[in-house]
């Protein structure tokens, strides 16, 4: 029997994870290098199939990618398309050589560096590049090596319906000719932060996402984030040991009239995988978590898709309201592509102001709307953004609050906040000398009585997505980004009244980054 609807799970774990000035001292944690996990999933039995790498440029401004949204037309990509969005979303863009080895930077932010979200594809026949050294891709069931830059197969096969059926119909799922599955594997990430990882799970997987809606809509192809599925029916199709890897979110890629026909047969595959470490670490809560958060039937699946999202309910701006002010002049276009390859996650801020403009831009296109499942109407949200202004030249220092519909900032409180932003960011210097820093809160109490405890992954699966677009319109402008954890009550603390009763889901701290010793 499904466990979604006993709420106490999520608040027993997000209760149970929270930091805190007394947290962090009370239950110190010690890397253990020697056990540092792999960070590549690797099937040692099944052979690779390398992929392409001779991309064709998109041509689309990253600004634009981030913002527009494809119309549902036939769009069927090809394995060089396909190719294209695995590198530019999970992908290693570059790599640096050091006394310890040799670390390897990807296309989307990950907490840590430790890349515990895995990849798997689900497709039909899809044709190769007219005039092209590859052929094409066979239906079936892949997992994407990143190491390798290539695809293993797990089934053979067209398994669309599969996934068909565990969504209990969603139409973007039952037309499109690709399905990229994400799972979450907790040791990777547990290793350094324990417990709260399955938080990371969303913050992860939802930076990926960001690059991957980014790149379909640059190449053409409509695409849509499905989060409510029979969690049973997808672990299975991947053959997942469950104790260890999750199915956490679907993206369909792709359109096309027909629907997929009954699809063969699965069985276990029993398929060996390389050790992450010599020792595993188990920490239940995480667990215990995704569990309670999972749907067993496609009513329970019916049920949640018919659900509108909750509303903010903000009154209306009560103090000093500044509209946003993208200008529409010198916007800077490198290509998506060329944004994603030099995105990086700040290690410094220099301090230095950012204009009005260029936060203007960064919220703009980062809130224009995200194609989800439980995001219901589009342009809906979960997250409500404050943030604090440190140095934004045409923007006086304090505390703010976003209106997303009438696109506004209200200050909550003027002054020099810089700080206590240092204080709310784990003590860490980072947001201190950041220009702004941008706090996602929600009020899980209205979400969780809508969605249940699957509720709880959305809402940190959207804050993960909205990061995601905060890097890419930050890095347009060459300006630096870095995703930060916090002291969870203080954060709501500092905002309220006006942020009382929310909880606080993620950090994005943006600015310009030092030069680089």
């Amino acid at each position: 029997m499904s466990q979604n609807k006993h709420l106490d799970a999520a608040w027993q774990y997000h209760s149970g994870t929270k930091h805190s000035q007394l947290s962090v001292r009370m239950n110190p944690h010690f890397l253990d290098w020697e056990n540092k996990p792999l960070l590549f999933k690797i099937y040692p039995t099944l052979e690779v199939m390398r992929l392409p790498r001779d991309f064709r440029e998109t041509g689309t401004a990253a600004l634009d990618a981030i913002t527009a949204r494809q119309a549902l037309v036939e769009a069927i990509p090809d394995l060089e398309t396909v190719a294209q969005l695995l590198f530019f979303s999970a992908g290693v863009v570059r790599s640096k050589k050091h006394e310890q080895g040799e670390t390897f930077f990807r296309a989307a932010a990950c907490t840590g560096a430790l890349y515990e979200i895995e990849l798997y594809v689900v497709c039909t026949d899809l044709p190769g590049e007219p005039g092209a050294n590859f052929s094409g891709l066979a239906a079936g069931v892949y997992h994407f090596g990143v190491a390798e830059f290539g695809l293993r197969q797990l089934r053979a096969g067209d398994f669309r319906q599969t996934l068909v059926e565990a969504t209990a119909g969603d139409l973007a799922i039952a037309h499109a000719p690709v399905t990229i599955i994400c799972t979450g594997t907790y040791w990777r990430n547990a290793w350094k932060y324990r417990s709260r990882t399955y938080r990371h799970f969303g913050w992860d997987n939802g930076t990926i996402l960001a690059n991957l809606l980014a790149m379909s809509e640059a190449s053409s192809l409509p695409a849509k984030i499905v989060t409510v599925f029979i969690d049973s029916q997808i672990n299975e199709l991947l053959s997942l040991d469950t104790k260890r890897e999750v199915a956490f979110s679907l993206i369909s890629i792709g359109h096309q009239q027909s629907t997929p026909s009954s699809p063969p047969q699965i069985s276990p595959l029993n398929l060996p995988v390389v050790p992450y470490s010599a020792e595993e670490v188990d920490y239940p809560a995480m667990r215990k978590m995704h569990e309670a958060s999972s749907l067993d039937s496609a009513s329970e699946v019916t049920a949640l898709r018919g659900s509108k999202t909750p509303s903010s309910d903000f009154p209306a701006p009560r103090g000093i309201a500044t509209p946003l002010q993208p200008s529409n002049d010198s916007i800077p276009t490198d290509t998506i592509e060329k944004v994603i390859a030099r995105r990086g996650s700040t290690r410094q801020f220099s301090r230095e102001p950012i204009t009005l403009a260029q936060l203007s831009l960064m919220l703009d296109r980062a809130t224009h709307g995200i194609p989800a499942d439980f995001l219901q109407p589009l342009g809906s949200h979960l997250n409500d953004l404050y943030l604090i202004v440190n140095s934004v030249d045409g923007l006086a220092p304090g505390a703010y609050v976003y209106h997303w519909e009438n696109k506004v900032l209200e200050l909550l409180k003027p002054g020099d906040f810089r700080g206590k932003a240092g204080f709310l960011g784990l003590e860490q210097q980072l947001p201190a000398d950041a220009a702004v820093d941008i706090f996602f809160l929600a009020d899980l109490k209205k979400i969780l009585e809508r969605y249940g405890n699957r509720g709880y992954r959305a809402t940190q699966l959207e804050a993960g997505i909205l990061g995601g677009k905060l890097y890419l319109a930050a890095y347009a402008q060459r300006l630096g980004a870095s995703g930060l954890t916090f002291y969870d009550d203080d954060v709501v603390n500092f905002f309220s009244p006006h942020a009382r009763g929310k909880s606080a889901i993620f950090l994005v701290a943006l600015g310009r980054s030092a030069p680089r010793k």
